[in-house]
């Protein structure tokens, strides 16, 4: 056996696949090491990807040429776009997967990708030689040799699960911890902490009153998560409950508190704000006589339901008395309880924009050890580090995403330049180029770069190419195609919208809300006859086209805006200033700058503690 690889990956969750998968395709010859073959992509938490801006990290993973939507839409077993209410901005894909599909899928993936190879095992040590990573030893006290290592070690990091006052050492149930990494990196200066998350029990469909809740069915349409031309979701298809707590519920939560290990002192790290346990939401939220949960299906085939809105850690016998009080759960049966978990991060102000650590060369970290919370974050974090191990192999630019080019970006940035006081979660919110960044352009954005950096394949610039050219020509047309009212005012009725006075170009017709250009292609013939010319993926196509219609004023002020602020991206400040020595700025901006020292103006601009005055001294200080 060779012991000797371009690039070794730690850890084969979410992180580690894309990392793998990205960096063995840019033709690096890759190692994954893992504790458990068969755990491969393991979903830890929900049976489910995507959600509110994660859909559309996941579009931006497929449409660079990661495997995250591929696996997905293959093992989906519901899907649906969230916020159609809202603009396309907000449009955010998400499905529930088969858990066991999904682990064999990733496992066959990984296991058929030219140059990928997994050693079953656990990474106990670094080997590091003037600053500069050379590669791991294991557990079985094998050492292998990289020229670059990429660590996603999620939870594993000296991990400890609460269940009451019951700890048990895991990275999660019924797997061990690793230990030794923290230890030796702290050593070299890194600066590391803990933090908690927590799951929910998971429960036998069989013992569930499902007559007593609510269904929420999925969506049966051409939506997907990859832009491949492939038919998605081929399993059956199933539903999700909808159910409440009720007063009963938290009667038993709060006398329970006592033996939780979040509010007795056991538990001492960083929770996550945004996915709180319920016995968070009882204390934080004591006026709400009821928190919704969703009961979501493990897979096609299994009894196994996960109750999303119900992590806790609180001791066995409460979680089963809490939930025998909502009516649908009387008689309710668990395969296990619910549990949190702590686990060591790394600060990750401590990496640059390649994910490469700042300390150490070619050392490289993505997912939960960078303070993340969440697959889909993971995953694109996963894929950007094994790009950069590879090109750190092979040569070439670093491969960086800026915060209008992509979601990813936007996470990355908030990562290296904020740092993170609390389990990061991915919002719309977090990204100031939302329109720019829709789930339905990904491809548009990214395939490109992608293709060029050797990552994309040839099929998918060929489906961006005639998907670019049939969108051009479908806005050609209907910028030039005139109506007139006395043979469509009859249809504009038909649709509940004004009809006209005058001519009007197609194209304006279908900027009003109550247009759709398939409706109201129903009564254009000709424009019904150019819709029918798309060859392939016809409704996804269309439906592009018309949120660029609809959208375009919109599209191009922010594109606008983000070209201005693209202007300081390109003013590099890195290695330029002792900021120490700039007795004009700021006390905290000097504290902050030193410790992160910034790529650009831009990126100095985003530190928090940085105010428009400093910048301004900095851009006196260049001449400009």
């Amino acid at each position: 056996m060779n012991f000797k690889y371009d690039v070794i990956v730690v850890g084969a969750g979410h992180a580690g696949c894309e990392a793998a998968t990205a960096a063995a395709n840019m033709g690096s010859k890759t190692l994954l090491i893992t504790m458990d073959m068969n755990k491969i992509a393991q979903m830890s938490c929900n049976p489910a990807v995507g959600g509110i801006a994660k859909g559309q990290i996941v579009r931006e993973i497929d449409a660079l040429g990661g495997q995250m939507g591929i696996v997905t839409d293959m093992t989906a077993i519901q899907f649906r776009m969230l916020n159609k209410s809202k603009g396309p901005a907000m449009w955010s894909p998400r499905a529930q997967s088969d858990r066991a599909r999904f682990i064999l899928k990733w496992r066959e993936i990984i296991e058929n990708t030219e140059n990928l190879f997994i050693w079953q095992d656990t990474v106990t040590s670094l080997i590091i030689e003037n600053k500069t990573v050379t590669g791991v030893q294991t557990a079985m006290g094998v050492n292998f040799s990289a020229k670059a290592v990429v660590l996603t070690n999620g939870t594993f990091l000296n991990g400890l699960m609460h269940i009451g006052k019951t700890q048990l050492g895991g990275g999660r149930v019924s797997e061990p911890a690793s230990f030794g990494i923290t230890e030796q990196l702290k050593e070299f200066g890194f600066t590391t902490d803990r933090m908690k998350t927590g799951t929910p029990a998971r429960i036998d469909g069989r013992s569930v009153d499902f007559s007593l809740m609510e269904e929420q069915k999925g969506e049966d349409d051409f939506h997907k998560f990859s832009y491949l031309d492939f038919k998605p979701r081929t399993l059956k298809q199933l539903s999700c409950w909808i159910t409440y707590t009720n007063e009963d519920t938290h009667g038993v939560l709060r006398d329970g508190l006592d033996d939780s290990p979040l509010y007795n002192g056991q538990i001492k790290s960083i929770g996550p704000r945004y996915c709180p346990s319920i016995e968070t939401k009882i204390v934080t939220f004591a006026d709400k006589t009821s928190h919704q949960l969703f009961l979501e299906p493990e897979g096609e085939n299994t009894q196994e339901y996960y109750l999303n809105g119900f992590s806790s850690s609180l001791p066995l016998h409460t979680q089963i008395e809490a939930l025998q009080r909502i009516p649908a759960f009387r008689n309710i049966h668990i395969y296990r309880p619910g549990y949190a978990i702590e686990y060591d991060f790394f600060d990750p102000t401590q990496l640059n924009h390649t994910l490469e650590t700042k300390l150490i060369h070619n050392l490289f970290f993505a997912g939960q050890i960078n303070g993340t919370t969440g697959y889909e974050e993971a995953g694109g974090q996963g894929l950007i580090a094994g790009i950069n191990a590879h090109i750190r192999t092979h040569g070439g630019d670093e491969f960086i995403l800026k915060r209008d080019e992509a979601y990813i970006g936007v996470l990355i940035d908030d990562l290296v330049t904020k740092g993170v006081d609390e389990p990061y979660r991915m919002f719309t919110s977090r990204a100031e180029y939302r329109i720019l960044l829709r789930q339905d352009d990904a491809d548009m954005r990214l395939t490109r770069k992608g293709y060029n950096i050797g990552l994309a394949k040839q099929d998918r610039i060929e489906l961006l190419n005639q998907k670019k050219e049939e969108i051009e020509r479908i806005i050609d047309f209907a910028s030039n195609y005139s109506l007139k009212p006395e043979y469509i005012n009859e249809g504009l009725e038909a649709l509940g919208t004004t009809p006209l006075k005058q001519g009007m170009k197609l194209k304006d017709v279908i900027t009003r809300p109550q247009i759709t250009a398939s409706s109201i292609a129903e009564y254009i013939p000709a424009f019904k006859a150019e819709l029918d010319k798309i060859p392939n993926r016809k409704e996804e196509i269309i439906e592009a086209t018309e949120i660029i219609i609809k959208y375009d004023g919109y599209i191009k002020r922010e594109q606008l805006i983000a070209d201005k602020i693209t202007r300081l991206e390109n003013i590099r400040i890195k290695g330029k200033f002792e900021y120490e020595n700039i007795s004009s700025l700021s006390t905290e901006a000097r504290q902050k700058l030193s410790k992160i020292d910034p790529e650009t103006i831009a990126q100095a601009s985003r530190i928090p503690g940085v105010s428009p005055n400093d910048i301004s001294i900095l851009l006196v200080l260049l001449g400009r």
